[in-house]
């Protein structure tokens, strides 16, 4: 059945929803919320929600537990309510019930077992494909390099991955992945674990966990005095791999258990996987003694995907799906959404939804006007004292320094990053920059920007300076 098939309108001419739409206007708002958050945070909050009613204004979701919906209500309900009104316009109010299951025509398809703090998730879900997993290795067998799309931004990771699977523990040990939200970190360290799975049978013990379910172990572990609980299961392993370190950071316990849990099985050539958002050398606020052993590794970053790349994922998840675009329909999506592969989800559960239930011609202009709505634009206004603040920030040097004269070599390289952020963000005269930058010729600036524009795309240590300057740049 179609989500068109269960609309219907009402006595004033508003579309009324049954309880088979009111999931699939869920389910398309899950793919909004999941671009905005962390997809280990994503599958632990938001695994076990539903859409239980829609009252005049209000939409009700059903939530597991009151743990979940204090959680939720805290940490996502803007984002929750945005994702819902850019679907809904009639909706302006949520709120979060805790419900002991999903409406009966909904919770046939999803049950799930309660579990206790600590336990592990062993049933599947329809609506999350992330949770048909492995329970003793935590894979989904969905993830497979075979189906990891290669592009420049990528490519060096996947030979890495490709590598270890043929050599585990003893090539690229650890091997340490970080880059944006969203660009497949997820679906390469799980890829691996499956491959290695394939490859080796039952030989080869696999665990997979995200940094958070690492340390809710723990917090469980010592509540209860189960501390071996802990070592048992990530310690008697051959392949460890665990998703968004960074959240384990400030976390003393958390990175106590995994420095020795690191040690244990480093020692004995046992093989670490790890991803983050950002390079070991810049997270600050890790401990010492795991940046070096971060940093003792193979370290690959996996940056924004190119248009060609975004075009190519863009037609195989068309075929997942059984669904045909036009090609300039496609090229529209390529172009507007450049930053993630969970972008790009989220763009075709929002043109499919549409599609669906209001019957819009799939054109070019039509699907350029749904994803306008959700473009994030910029959030505040960007000057050029704001990029010479960051840059200043991030190198810890003064603005002195920035346009002064000096030739010291962390002046000269902050100063020329200067350069190029206000030419590539704000789009200034060469001219302008060069009278910002300490009243120099409109050819340093020129040259600045080229030499850097050429660097960024082969050093990939000076595009994540970028990348982090950009964020200091941005954030409100």
């Amino acid at each position: 059945m179609n989500v068109k098939d269960t609309l219907s309108v009402d006595a004033f001419g508003k579309t009324a929803f049954d309880q088979t739409s009111l999931q699939a206007l869920w389910d398309v708002a899950l793919g909004e919320i999941e671009v905005q958050v962390s997809r280990p945070n994503f599958v632990t909050w938001f695994k076990n929600t539903c859409f239980l009613e829609k009252c005049e204004n209000t939409a009700k979701i059903g939530l597991p537990n009151n743990f979940a919906k204090e959680w939720i209500e805290n940490k996502y309900a803007k984002i929750v309510l945005g994702a819902l009104r850019n679907l809904e316009e009639s909706i302006t109010r949520i709120e979060f019930v805790v419900h002991s299951g999903a409406p009966e025509t909904y919770r046939k398809k999803n049950r799930s077992p309660r579990r206790d703090f600590g336990q592990e998730i062993t049933s599947p879900q329809a609506t999350f494909p992330e949770l048909r997993i492995n329970p003793e290795t935590n894979l989904n067998p969905r993830y497979t390099l075979s189906s990891y799309m290669v592009g420049k931004a990528n490519e060096l990771a996947y030979a890495a991955a490709t590598a270890i699977t043929e050599s585990v523990g003893t090539k690229y040990n650890p091997f340490f992945i970080y880059g944006g939200v969203g660009l497949g970190k997820t679906h390469l360290l799980q890829s691996i674990g499956n491959e290695i799975i394939s490859k080796y049978s039952s030989g080869v013990r696999v665990k997979y966990v995200s940094s958070e379910r690492f340390t809710n172990d723990v917090i469980w572990a010592i509540r209860n005095k189960r501390m071996e609980t802990v070592k048992e299961k990530y310690r008697f392993v051959d392949v460890l791999i665990v998703d968004d370190i960074q959240f384990i950071i400030g976390k003393t316990a958390t990175e106590e258990e995994f420095f020795h849990t690191f040690n244990a099985l480093y020692e004995n050539n046992k093989q670490i996987i790890i991803s983050s958002d950002k390079s070991p050398k810049f997270m600050p606020e890790l401990a010492e003694r795991l940046r070096s052993r971060f940093e003792g590794g193979m370290i690959v970053d996996i940056g924004y995907p190119d248009y060609e790349l975004r075009f190519a994922i863009i037609k195989a998840k068309l075929q997942e799906r059984g669904l045909i675009f036009p090609d300039a329909v496609v090229a529209v999506i390529a172009e507007k959404i450049q930053k993630s592969f969970r972008e790009i989800e989220g763009a075709l559960n929002r043109i499919t939804f549409y599609q669906k239930t209001k019957q819009i011609p799939l054109t070019p202009q039509a699907v350029e006007g749904l994803l306008s709505e959700i473009i994030q634009e910029p959030t505040k206004h960007i000057s050029p004292n704001d990029v010479l603040h960051a840059v200043c920030g991030f190198f810890e040097v003064s603005n002195v320094d920035i346009v002064g004269q000096s030739r010291k070599r962390e002046f000269v390289r902050a100063r020329q990053i200067a350069m190029y952020l206000l030419r590539d963000m704000l789009d200034l005269s060469y001219p302008n920059i060069g009278d910002r930058i300490g009243k120099r010729d409109h050819t340093t600036a020129l040259y600045a920007y080229e030499k850097m524009a050429k660097e960024v795309e082969k050093n990939t240590e000076l595009n994540q300076k970028i990348i982090n300057i950009r964020e200091l740049i941005t954030r409100e």
